[in-house]
Protein backbone atom coordinates (compact mmCIF):
# COMPACT_ATOMS: atom_id res chain seq x y z
CA UNK A 1 0.00 0.00 0.00
CA UNK A 2 1.77 3.63 -0.95
CA UNK A 3 1.54 6.66 1.53
CA UNK A 4 -1.02 8.06 -0.73
CA UNK A 5 -3.33 5.22 -0.47
CA UNK A 6 -2.61 4.68 3.15
CA UNK A 7 -4.07 8.56 3.72
CA UNK A 8 -7.01 8.07 1.97
CA UNK A 9 -7.55 4.95 4.35
CA UNK A 10 -6.62 7.31 7.37
CA UNK A 11 -9.59 9.91 6.53
CA UNK A 12 -11.82 7.72 5.08
CA UNK A 13 -11.45 5.88 8.52
CA UNK A 14 -11.56 9.00 10.76
CA UNK A 15 -14.71 10.27 9.06
CA UNK A 16 -16.32 6.86 9.84
CA UNK A 17 -15.42 7.29 13.31
CA UNK A 18 -16.35 10.94 13.85
CA UNK A 19 -20.22 9.34 12.20
CA UNK A 20 -20.00 6.43 14.77
CA UNK A 21 -18.96 8.83 17.78
CA UNK A 22 -21.91 11.09 16.87
CA UNK A 23 -24.32 8.25 16.71
CA UNK A 24 -23.19 7.22 19.95
CA UNK A 25 -23.84 10.62 21.91
CA UNK A 26 -27.85 10.83 19.60
CA UNK A 27 -28.14 7.32 20.79
CA UNK A 28 -27.02 8.31 24.72
CA UNK A 29 -29.46 11.08 24.98
CA UNK A 30 -32.37 9.31 23.36
CA UNK A 31 -31.45 6.32 26.12
CA UNK A 32 -31.81 8.61 29.19
CA UNK A 33 -35.30 10.11 27.30
CA UNK A 34 -36.50 6.37 27.19
CA UNK A 35 -35.55 5.63 30.27
CA UNK A 36 -37.44 8.43 32.07
CA UNK A 37 -40.42 7.15 29.69
CA UNK A 38 -40.42 3.83 31.56
CA UNK A 39 -39.99 5.33 34.93
CA UNK A 40 -42.88 7.40 34.37
CA UNK A 41 -45.10 4.98 33.05
CA UNK A 42 -44.27 2.10 35.76
CA UNK A 43 -45.76 3.69 39.04
CA UNK A 44 -49.02 3.74 37.27
CA UNK A 45 -48.83 0.36 35.74
CA UNK A 46 -47.59 -0.91 39.50
CA UNK A 47 -50.91 0.97 41.16
CA UNK A 48 -53.50 -0.53 38.69
CA UNK A 49 -51.99 -4.31 39.55
CA UNK A 50 -52.01 -3.46 43.16
CA UNK A 51 -55.69 -2.09 42.77
CA UNK A 52 -56.70 -5.46 40.18
CA UNK A 53 -55.12 -7.65 43.20
CA UNK A 54 -57.14 -6.24 45.89
CA UNK A 55 -60.18 -6.62 43.40
CA UNK A 56 -59.52 -10.41 42.85
CA UNK A 57 -60.14 -11.11 46.65
CA UNK A 58 -63.91 -10.05 46.33
CA UNK A 59 -65.90 -12.88 44.79
CA UNK A 60 -68.14 -10.46 42.74
CA UNK A 61 -65.04 -9.18 40.76
CA UNK A 62 -63.65 -12.49 40.06
CA UNK A 63 -65.71 -13.40 37.44
CA UNK A 64 -66.33 -10.00 35.84
CA UNK A 65 -64.33 -10.07 33.00
CA UNK A 66 -63.99 -12.87 30.06
CA UNK A 67 -60.46 -11.00 29.95
CA UNK A 68 -58.95 -13.17 32.84
CA UNK A 69 -60.83 -16.46 31.83
CA UNK A 70 -58.15 -18.85 30.98
CA UNK A 71 -59.36 -21.89 28.71
CA UNK A 72 -57.82 -24.29 26.40
CA UNK A 73 -55.26 -22.97 24.31
CA UNK A 74 -55.87 -23.97 20.24
CA UNK A 75 -55.20 -19.98 18.74
CA UNK A 76 -52.20 -18.06 19.70
CA UNK A 77 -51.23 -14.66 18.46
CA UNK A 78 -47.76 -13.47 18.98
CA UNK A 79 -46.90 -9.46 18.88
CA UNK A 80 -43.12 -8.74 18.04
CA UNK A 81 -41.12 -6.02 19.17
CA UNK A 82 -37.82 -5.09 16.93
CA UNK A 83 -36.69 -1.45 15.85
CA UNK A 84 -36.93 0.51 12.48
CA UNK A 85 -33.46 1.59 12.35
CA UNK A 86 -30.15 -0.57 12.00
CA UNK A 87 -26.82 -0.27 13.09
CA UNK A 88 -27.74 -1.43 16.82
CA UNK A 89 -25.46 -4.39 17.38
CA UNK A 90 -27.50 -7.67 17.45
CA UNK A 91 -30.37 -6.05 18.60
CA UNK A 92 -32.43 -7.07 15.61
CA UNK A 93 -31.15 -10.47 14.83
CA UNK A 94 -31.73 -11.63 18.35
CA UNK A 95 -35.26 -10.83 18.52
CA UNK A 96 -36.17 -11.89 15.20
CA UNK A 97 -34.29 -15.77 15.66
CA UNK A 98 -36.35 -15.78 18.92
CA UNK A 99 -39.94 -14.76 17.63
CA UNK A 100 -39.01 -17.51 14.91
CA UNK A 101 -38.23 -20.13 17.04
CA UNK A 102 -41.52 -19.03 18.88
CA UNK A 103 -43.61 -19.04 16.42
CA UNK A 104 -41.91 -22.67 15.33
CA UNK A 105 -42.50 -23.43 18.57
CA UNK A 106 -46.41 -22.66 18.93
CA UNK A 107 -47.06 -23.60 15.33
CA UNK A 108 -46.90 -27.59 17.26
CA UNK A 109 -50.12 -26.96 18.86
CA UNK A 110 -51.51 -23.97 16.86
CA UNK A 111 -51.25 -24.67 13.19
CA UNK A 112 -51.49 -21.25 12.10
CA UNK A 113 -50.52 -18.66 14.59
CA UNK A 114 -51.33 -15.13 14.14
CA UNK A 115 -48.27 -12.62 13.65
CA UNK A 116 -48.21 -8.71 14.55
CA UNK A 117 -44.90 -6.97 13.78
CA UNK A 118 -43.65 -3.93 15.45
CA UNK A 119 -40.70 -2.42 14.00
CA UNK A 120 -39.90 -1.81 10.13
CA UNK A 121 -36.86 -4.60 10.73
CA UNK A 122 -38.93 -7.65 11.87
CA UNK A 123 -41.33 -6.69 9.03
CA UNK A 124 -39.04 -6.81 6.56
CA UNK A 125 -37.30 -10.08 7.59
CA UNK A 126 -40.51 -12.13 8.18
CA UNK A 127 -41.75 -11.10 4.67
CA UNK A 128 -38.04 -11.85 3.03
CA UNK A 129 -38.40 -15.34 4.44
CA UNK A 130 -42.29 -15.81 3.47
CA UNK A 131 -43.66 -15.63 6.75
CA UNK A 132 -47.16 -14.63 6.86
CA UNK A 133 -47.58 -11.85 8.79
CA UNK A 134 -51.37 -10.85 9.69
CA UNK A 135 -50.90 -7.35 10.83
CA UNK A 136 -47.54 -5.12 11.26
CA UNK A 137 -47.33 -1.88 12.87
CA UNK A 138 -43.63 -0.85 11.15
CA UNK A 139 -44.08 3.17 12.24
CA UNK A 140 -45.15 2.55 15.87
CA UNK A 141 -41.40 2.69 17.07
CA UNK A 142 -40.83 6.11 15.56
CA UNK A 143 -43.37 7.97 17.27
CA UNK A 144 -44.22 5.71 20.35
CA UNK A 145 -47.46 6.91 21.08
CA UNK A 146 -50.07 5.87 23.69
CA UNK A 147 -52.94 5.66 21.16
CA UNK A 148 -51.43 3.17 19.14
CA UNK A 149 -50.33 0.66 21.25
CA UNK A 150 -53.45 1.26 23.14
CA UNK A 151 -55.29 0.32 19.33
CA UNK A 152 -53.39 -2.56 19.09
CA UNK A 153 -54.16 -3.81 22.39
CA UNK A 154 -58.17 -3.12 22.30
CA UNK A 155 -57.59 -4.86 18.46
CA UNK A 156 -56.27 -7.84 20.45
CA UNK A 157 -59.21 -7.79 23.03
CA UNK A 158 -61.57 -7.63 20.38
CA UNK A 159 -60.55 -10.85 18.83
CA UNK A 160 -59.57 -12.42 22.20
CA UNK A 161 -63.54 -11.95 23.19
CA UNK A 162 -64.66 -12.98 20.12
CA UNK A 163 -63.32 -15.88 20.50
CA UNK A 164 -60.68 -15.97 17.51
CA UNK A 165 -58.06 -15.72 19.87
CA UNK A 166 -57.40 -17.94 23.38
CA UNK A 167 -53.52 -16.41 24.00
CA UNK A 168 -51.73 -13.54 23.31
CA UNK A 169 -48.07 -13.63 24.01
CA UNK A 170 -45.56 -10.26 23.44
CA UNK A 171 -41.78 -11.22 22.51
CA UNK A 172 -40.09 -7.81 23.20
CA UNK A 173 -36.57 -7.02 24.39
CA UNK A 174 -36.68 -6.28 28.38
CA UNK A 175 -34.26 -3.29 29.51
CA UNK A 176 -32.38 -4.21 32.49
CA UNK A 177 -28.95 -1.87 32.04
CA UNK A 178 -27.14 -0.05 29.59
CA UNK A 179 -24.81 -2.97 28.51
CA UNK A 180 -27.70 -5.93 29.37
CA UNK A 181 -31.18 -6.43 27.71
CA UNK A 182 -32.83 -9.65 27.95
CA UNK A 183 -35.62 -11.14 25.46
CA UNK A 184 -38.81 -11.83 27.64
CA UNK A 185 -41.90 -13.57 25.93
CA UNK A 186 -44.92 -12.05 28.05
CA UNK A 187 -48.57 -13.56 28.11
CA UNK A 188 -51.05 -10.54 27.79
CA UNK A 189 -54.36 -12.30 27.44
CA UNK A 190 -55.70 -13.74 29.32
CA UNK A 191 -55.09 -11.64 31.92
CA UNK A 192 -53.63 -13.33 35.35
CA UNK A 193 -54.57 -11.52 37.89
CA UNK A 194 -52.09 -12.30 41.45
CA UNK A 195 -54.67 -12.17 44.49
CA UNK A 196 -53.56 -9.98 47.47
CA UNK A 197 -53.48 -12.15 50.64
CA UNK A 198 -54.17 -8.53 52.40
CA UNK A 199 -56.50 -9.24 55.56
CA UNK A 200 -57.95 -5.75 54.61
CA UNK A 201 -58.36 -6.29 50.60
CA UNK A 202 -62.38 -7.12 50.72
CA UNK A 203 -63.30 -4.59 53.30
CA UNK A 204 -63.00 -1.81 50.95
CA UNK A 205 -66.60 0.07 50.02
CA UNK A 206 -66.15 0.42 46.67
CA UNK A 207 -68.34 3.09 44.41
CA UNK A 208 -69.03 2.17 41.47
CA UNK A 209 -69.30 -1.93 42.54
CA UNK A 210 -66.03 -4.13 42.41
CA UNK A 211 -67.40 -5.85 38.97
CA UNK A 212 -67.60 -2.16 37.28
CA UNK A 213 -64.10 -1.24 38.19
CA UNK A 214 -62.80 -4.93 36.66
CA UNK A 215 -64.58 -4.43 33.92
CA UNK A 216 -62.94 -0.61 33.40
CA UNK A 217 -59.46 -1.20 34.65
CA UNK A 218 -58.26 -4.66 33.21
CA UNK A 219 -58.61 -3.27 29.58
CA UNK A 220 -56.74 0.22 30.93
CA UNK A 221 -53.71 -2.52 32.03
CA UNK A 222 -53.54 -4.16 29.12
CA UNK A 223 -53.18 -1.36 26.82
CA UNK A 224 -50.09 0.18 29.47
CA UNK A 225 -48.63 -3.44 29.13
CA UNK A 226 -48.19 -2.89 25.27
CA UNK A 227 -47.13 0.80 25.71
CA UNK A 228 -44.63 -0.37 28.31
CA UNK A 229 -43.38 -3.32 26.10
CA UNK A 230 -42.86 -0.62 23.35
CA UNK A 231 -41.13 1.66 26.00
CA UNK A 232 -38.91 -0.97 27.05
CA UNK A 233 -38.02 -2.45 23.33
CA UNK A 234 -37.00 1.11 22.24
CA UNK A 235 -34.87 1.66 25.17
CA UNK A 236 -33.16 -1.57 24.69
CA UNK A 237 -32.17 -0.71 20.91
CA UNK A 238 -30.79 2.77 22.60
CA UNK A 239 -28.82 0.77 24.79
CA UNK A 240 -27.53 -1.60 21.93
CA UNK A 241 -27.07 1.04 19.68
CA UNK A 242 -24.59 2.91 22.33
CA UNK A 243 -22.87 -0.10 22.97
CA UNK A 244 -22.72 -1.12 18.79
CA UNK A 245 -21.31 2.38 18.50
CA UNK A 246 -18.88 2.73 21.04
CA UNK A 247 -17.01 -0.45 19.88
CA UNK A 248 -17.27 0.83 16.22
CA UNK A 249 -15.41 4.03 17.43
CA UNK A 250 -12.77 2.47 19.89
CA UNK A 251 -12.16 -0.01 16.66
CA UNK A 252 -11.59 2.69 14.50
CA UNK A 253 -8.96 4.38 16.78
CA UNK A 254 -7.05 0.90 16.67
CA UNK A 255 -7.11 1.37 12.94
CA UNK A 256 -6.14 4.74 12.56
CA UNK A 257 -3.28 3.94 14.98
CA UNK A 258 -1.87 0.93 12.94
CA UNK A 259 -2.58 2.87 9.49
CA UNK A 260 -0.66 5.98 11.12
CA UNK A 261 2.26 3.71 12.25
CA UNK A 262 2.37 2.43 8.96
CA UNK A 263 2.30 5.43 7.53
CA UNK A 264 5.28 7.06 9.24
CA UNK A 265 7.53 3.67 8.81
CA UNK A 266 6.57 4.18 4.93
CA UNK A 267 7.29 7.40 4.98
CA UNK A 268 10.85 7.42 6.86
CA UNK A 269 11.96 4.25 4.77
CA UNK A 270 10.86 7.34 1.62
CA UNK A 271 13.06 9.50 3.64
CA UNK A 272 16.04 7.04 3.96
CA UNK A 273 15.94 6.16 0.72
CA UNK A 274 15.90 9.33 -1.20
CA UNK A 275 19.43 10.25 1.75
CA UNK A 276 20.85 6.78 -0.03
CA UNK A 277 20.27 8.12 -3.37
CA UNK A 278 21.79 11.88 -2.56
CA UNK A 279 24.84 10.05 -0.53
CA UNK A 280 25.55 7.71 -3.39
CA UNK A 281 25.42 10.62 -5.86
CA UNK A 282 27.94 12.62 -4.09
CA UNK A 283 30.25 10.01 -3.82
CA UNK A 284 29.92 8.89 -7.45
CA UNK A 285 30.85 12.89 -8.49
Amino acid sequence: MSLKEIKVRIASVSNTRKTTSAMKMVSSVKLRKAQQSIQYALPYVEQLDHILSSLSTMPQAQAASPLVTQREVRNVAVVCFSSDASLCGGFNGNIIRHSRALIDELSKTDDKPLVYTVGQKITESFSKAGMEINRCYAGMMEKRLYRDAASLADDLMDIFLTGGLDKVVLTYTHFKSAGSQQIVDEVLLPVTVKSDDSQYASDYILEPSAETLMKELLPKVIRMKVYCAMLDSYASEQAARVVAMQAATENADKLIGELTLQYNKLRQQAITNELLDLAGGVQNR
